[in-house]
């Protein structure tokens, strides 16, 4: 098969629905030539593999990984192996959580966040990416690429929270597993940060009130109007396609970056003609 990952093996984490970044990321994967693993919560593997059926190629049933499972982190290397004996040339990382009290329509006040609850979401949002990291350092062959999914947290974003809080602190680990990795396999490590997509991860957000609803409709066209060039929140492809990138060999002194993949709509203000009279 060709493309730009022709030959190589990646591991994708993350997938959920065939509508997530994360099998996006996988689909186009496959068609750059790459060969893909996947890995799944414990408990929803059967659907996870009944979902990983709807990509192009065929996958292996997908790992078990908990991120926040020492056990499982420790057990992921050599399951790598016995699936893929030549080793990562990628990996894929698409793995955030928050609890409701921090996140969405029915989250408290951010001021009254429970501690608790913080921790659980900076542990699988942000220091997961480092667990993972370490994890598949013992398989990952030299000059990989290991790439995290990011939304742009520069602004407080309504109802975001504490998750806009968990991809800031996203980002720095992000540049200190660019270190680590680089210095031991010159494996690069780099965010992508993604414009509004219509995931779970959207609806956790917005809800499922018509109210919440609207809110999140007004995201998706202010972020339509304020790219330059369009936004299509129904459309993870370019998303997957971008993260495809970083997964080959065309960015080999790119690391400990981030790449904007949201339309340029987080770099340009916009507003409504009804708004400028």
């Amino acid at each position: 098969m060709s493309g730009i990952l022709a030959g190589k093996t990646v591991l994708v984490t993350g997938i959920i629905t065939d509508a997530s970044i994360a099998f996006a990321t996988a689909a186009q994967a496959q068609e750059a030539g790459a060969k893909v693993i996947i890995t799944g919560i414990p408990e929803r593997l059967r659907l996870i593999n009944r979902i990983a059926k709807r990509l192009p190629h065929e996958v292996p049933d997908a790992i078990g990984l908990d991120v926040t499972d020492e056990e499982s982190l420790a057990a992921l290397a050599d399951q790598v192996r016995a699936l893929a004996p030549e080793g990562l040339d990628g990996v894929v990382h698409s793995i955030a959580f928050a609890p409701r009290t921090l996140m969405g329509p029915d989250a408290l006040p951010f001021l009254e966040g429970p501690g608790p609850d913080v921790a659980k979401a900076f542990e699988i949002s942000a220091w997961s990416y480092a667990s993972l990291a370490r994890a598949v350092l013992p398989v990952m062959n030299e000059g990989g690429s290991i790439v995290g999914m990011d939304f742009d947290p520069r602004t407080a974003v309504p109802d975001y929270n504490w998750m806009g809080v968990a991809k800031a602190a996203l980002e720095s680990v992000n540049r200190y597993v660019a270190r680590e990795v680089g210095y031991a396999k010159k494996v690069r490590s780099n965010l992508v940060a993604a414009g509004p997509i219509k995931t779970l991860a959207a609806k956790a957000i917005s809800g499922t009130a018509t109210d919440d609803a609207k809110k999140l409709n007004m995201l998706n066209e202010y972020w339509d109007g304020a790219s330059p060039i369009g936004w299509n929140v129904d459309d993870p492809t370019p998303v997957g396609k971008s993260v495809v990138a970083l997964l080959s060999d065309w960015l080999p002194a790119t690391t400990g970056s981030i790449v904007y993949v949201d339309g340029g709509a987080s770099h340009n203000t916009w507003f409504p003609e009804n708004m400028l009279g």
